[in-house]
C-alpha cells in the first residue's frame, strides 16, 4: 500500500491556485478539498460561527436574508489586524476539523487548498507544500482585475497575507505560474514521476 499524500497547495492571493488544483483534480483524479469553500460553510445562517460574528459586528453585518455581507465584514478585518485575527480564530478551526475528516475519507493523494496554510498553522495536515508563484506585479495587477479593487484595496489584501516569498522558502515545489500554464504543469509532472515516496 502507497504511502498517503496530503498536499498543501498554497501561494498568494490570486496566484492562482484553484487554476492548479482544478488541474490536479482534472488530470491525476485526486480529491480537492478547498479552505474557501470551508469557510463560506463555517458561516451559513443558523451556525455558530455567523451568530458570533453577527454578536460581535451588530446585525448590520448581515445582508436581509440572514447571510454575511462579506463586503461589509472585509471592510472592518483589512482595516485591522485584531479583528482579522479574531475572525480567523473563529473559522479556521472549523476549516481545519473538516480537513482532517476529508484527508480520513480517502487512501492516497489529496489536495488541501489553503491560501493560509502558514497563517493558520496547518502545515501539520500535509506531507508536502506546494506553492502557487507569480511576480508581484502580476499578483496585483491580476487581483484588481478579477475583484475590481483598487490599487489600495488590493494592496491590503496581498499585504494580509505572508509574504509569498516566505512560502516559497518553506515550499517542497514552487510552482512558477507568471505566463504559460504548460511551465507549471510540467512542473507537476516531473515531480509526480520522481516522487520518492511511493505512487500518486
Amino acid at each position: 500500500m502507497s504511502q498517503q499524500h496530503v498536499i498543501g497547495l498554497t501561494g498568494g492571493i490570486a496566484t492562482g491556485k484553484s487554476t492548479v488544483a482544478a488541474f490536479l483534480q482534472e488530470t491525476y483524479g485526486w480529491p480537492v478539498l478547498d479552505a474557501d469553500v470551508c469557510a463560506r460553510e463555517a458561516v451559513m445562517p443558523g451556525s455558530p460561527v455567523l451568530e458570533a460574528i453577527a454578536s460581535r459586528y451588530g446585525s448590520e453585518i448581515l445582508q436581509e436574508d440572514g447571510t454575511l455581507d462579506r463586503s461589509r465584514l472585509a471592510d472592518v478585518i483589512f482595516k485591522d489586524v485584531a479583528e482579522r485575527k479574531w475572525l480567523e480564530g473563529q473559522i479556521h478551526p472549523f476549516v481545519r476539523q473538516r480537513f482532517v475528516e476529508g484527508i480520513d475519507r480517502h487512501d492516497e493523494t489529496v489536495v488541501l487548498v489553503v491560501p493560509l496554510l502558514f497563517e493558520a498553522k496547518m502545515t501539520d495536515l500535509v506531507t508536502e507544500i506546494w506553492v502557487v508563484a507569480c511576480s508581484p506585479e502580476e499578483q496585483l495587477r491580476r487581483l484588481r482585475q478579477r475583484n475590481g479593487y483598487s490599487e489600495e484595496e488590493a494592496r491590503s489584501r496581498i499585504e494580509a497575507q505572508l509574504p509569498l516569498d516566505r512560502k516559497c522558502q518553506q515550499a517542497d515545489l514552487v510552482l512558477d505560474n507568471s505566463g504559460d500554464r504548460r511551465v507549471w504543469q510540467r512542473q507537476i509532472d516531473r515531480w509526480v514521476r520522481e516522487r520518492p515516496n511511493g505512487s500518486p
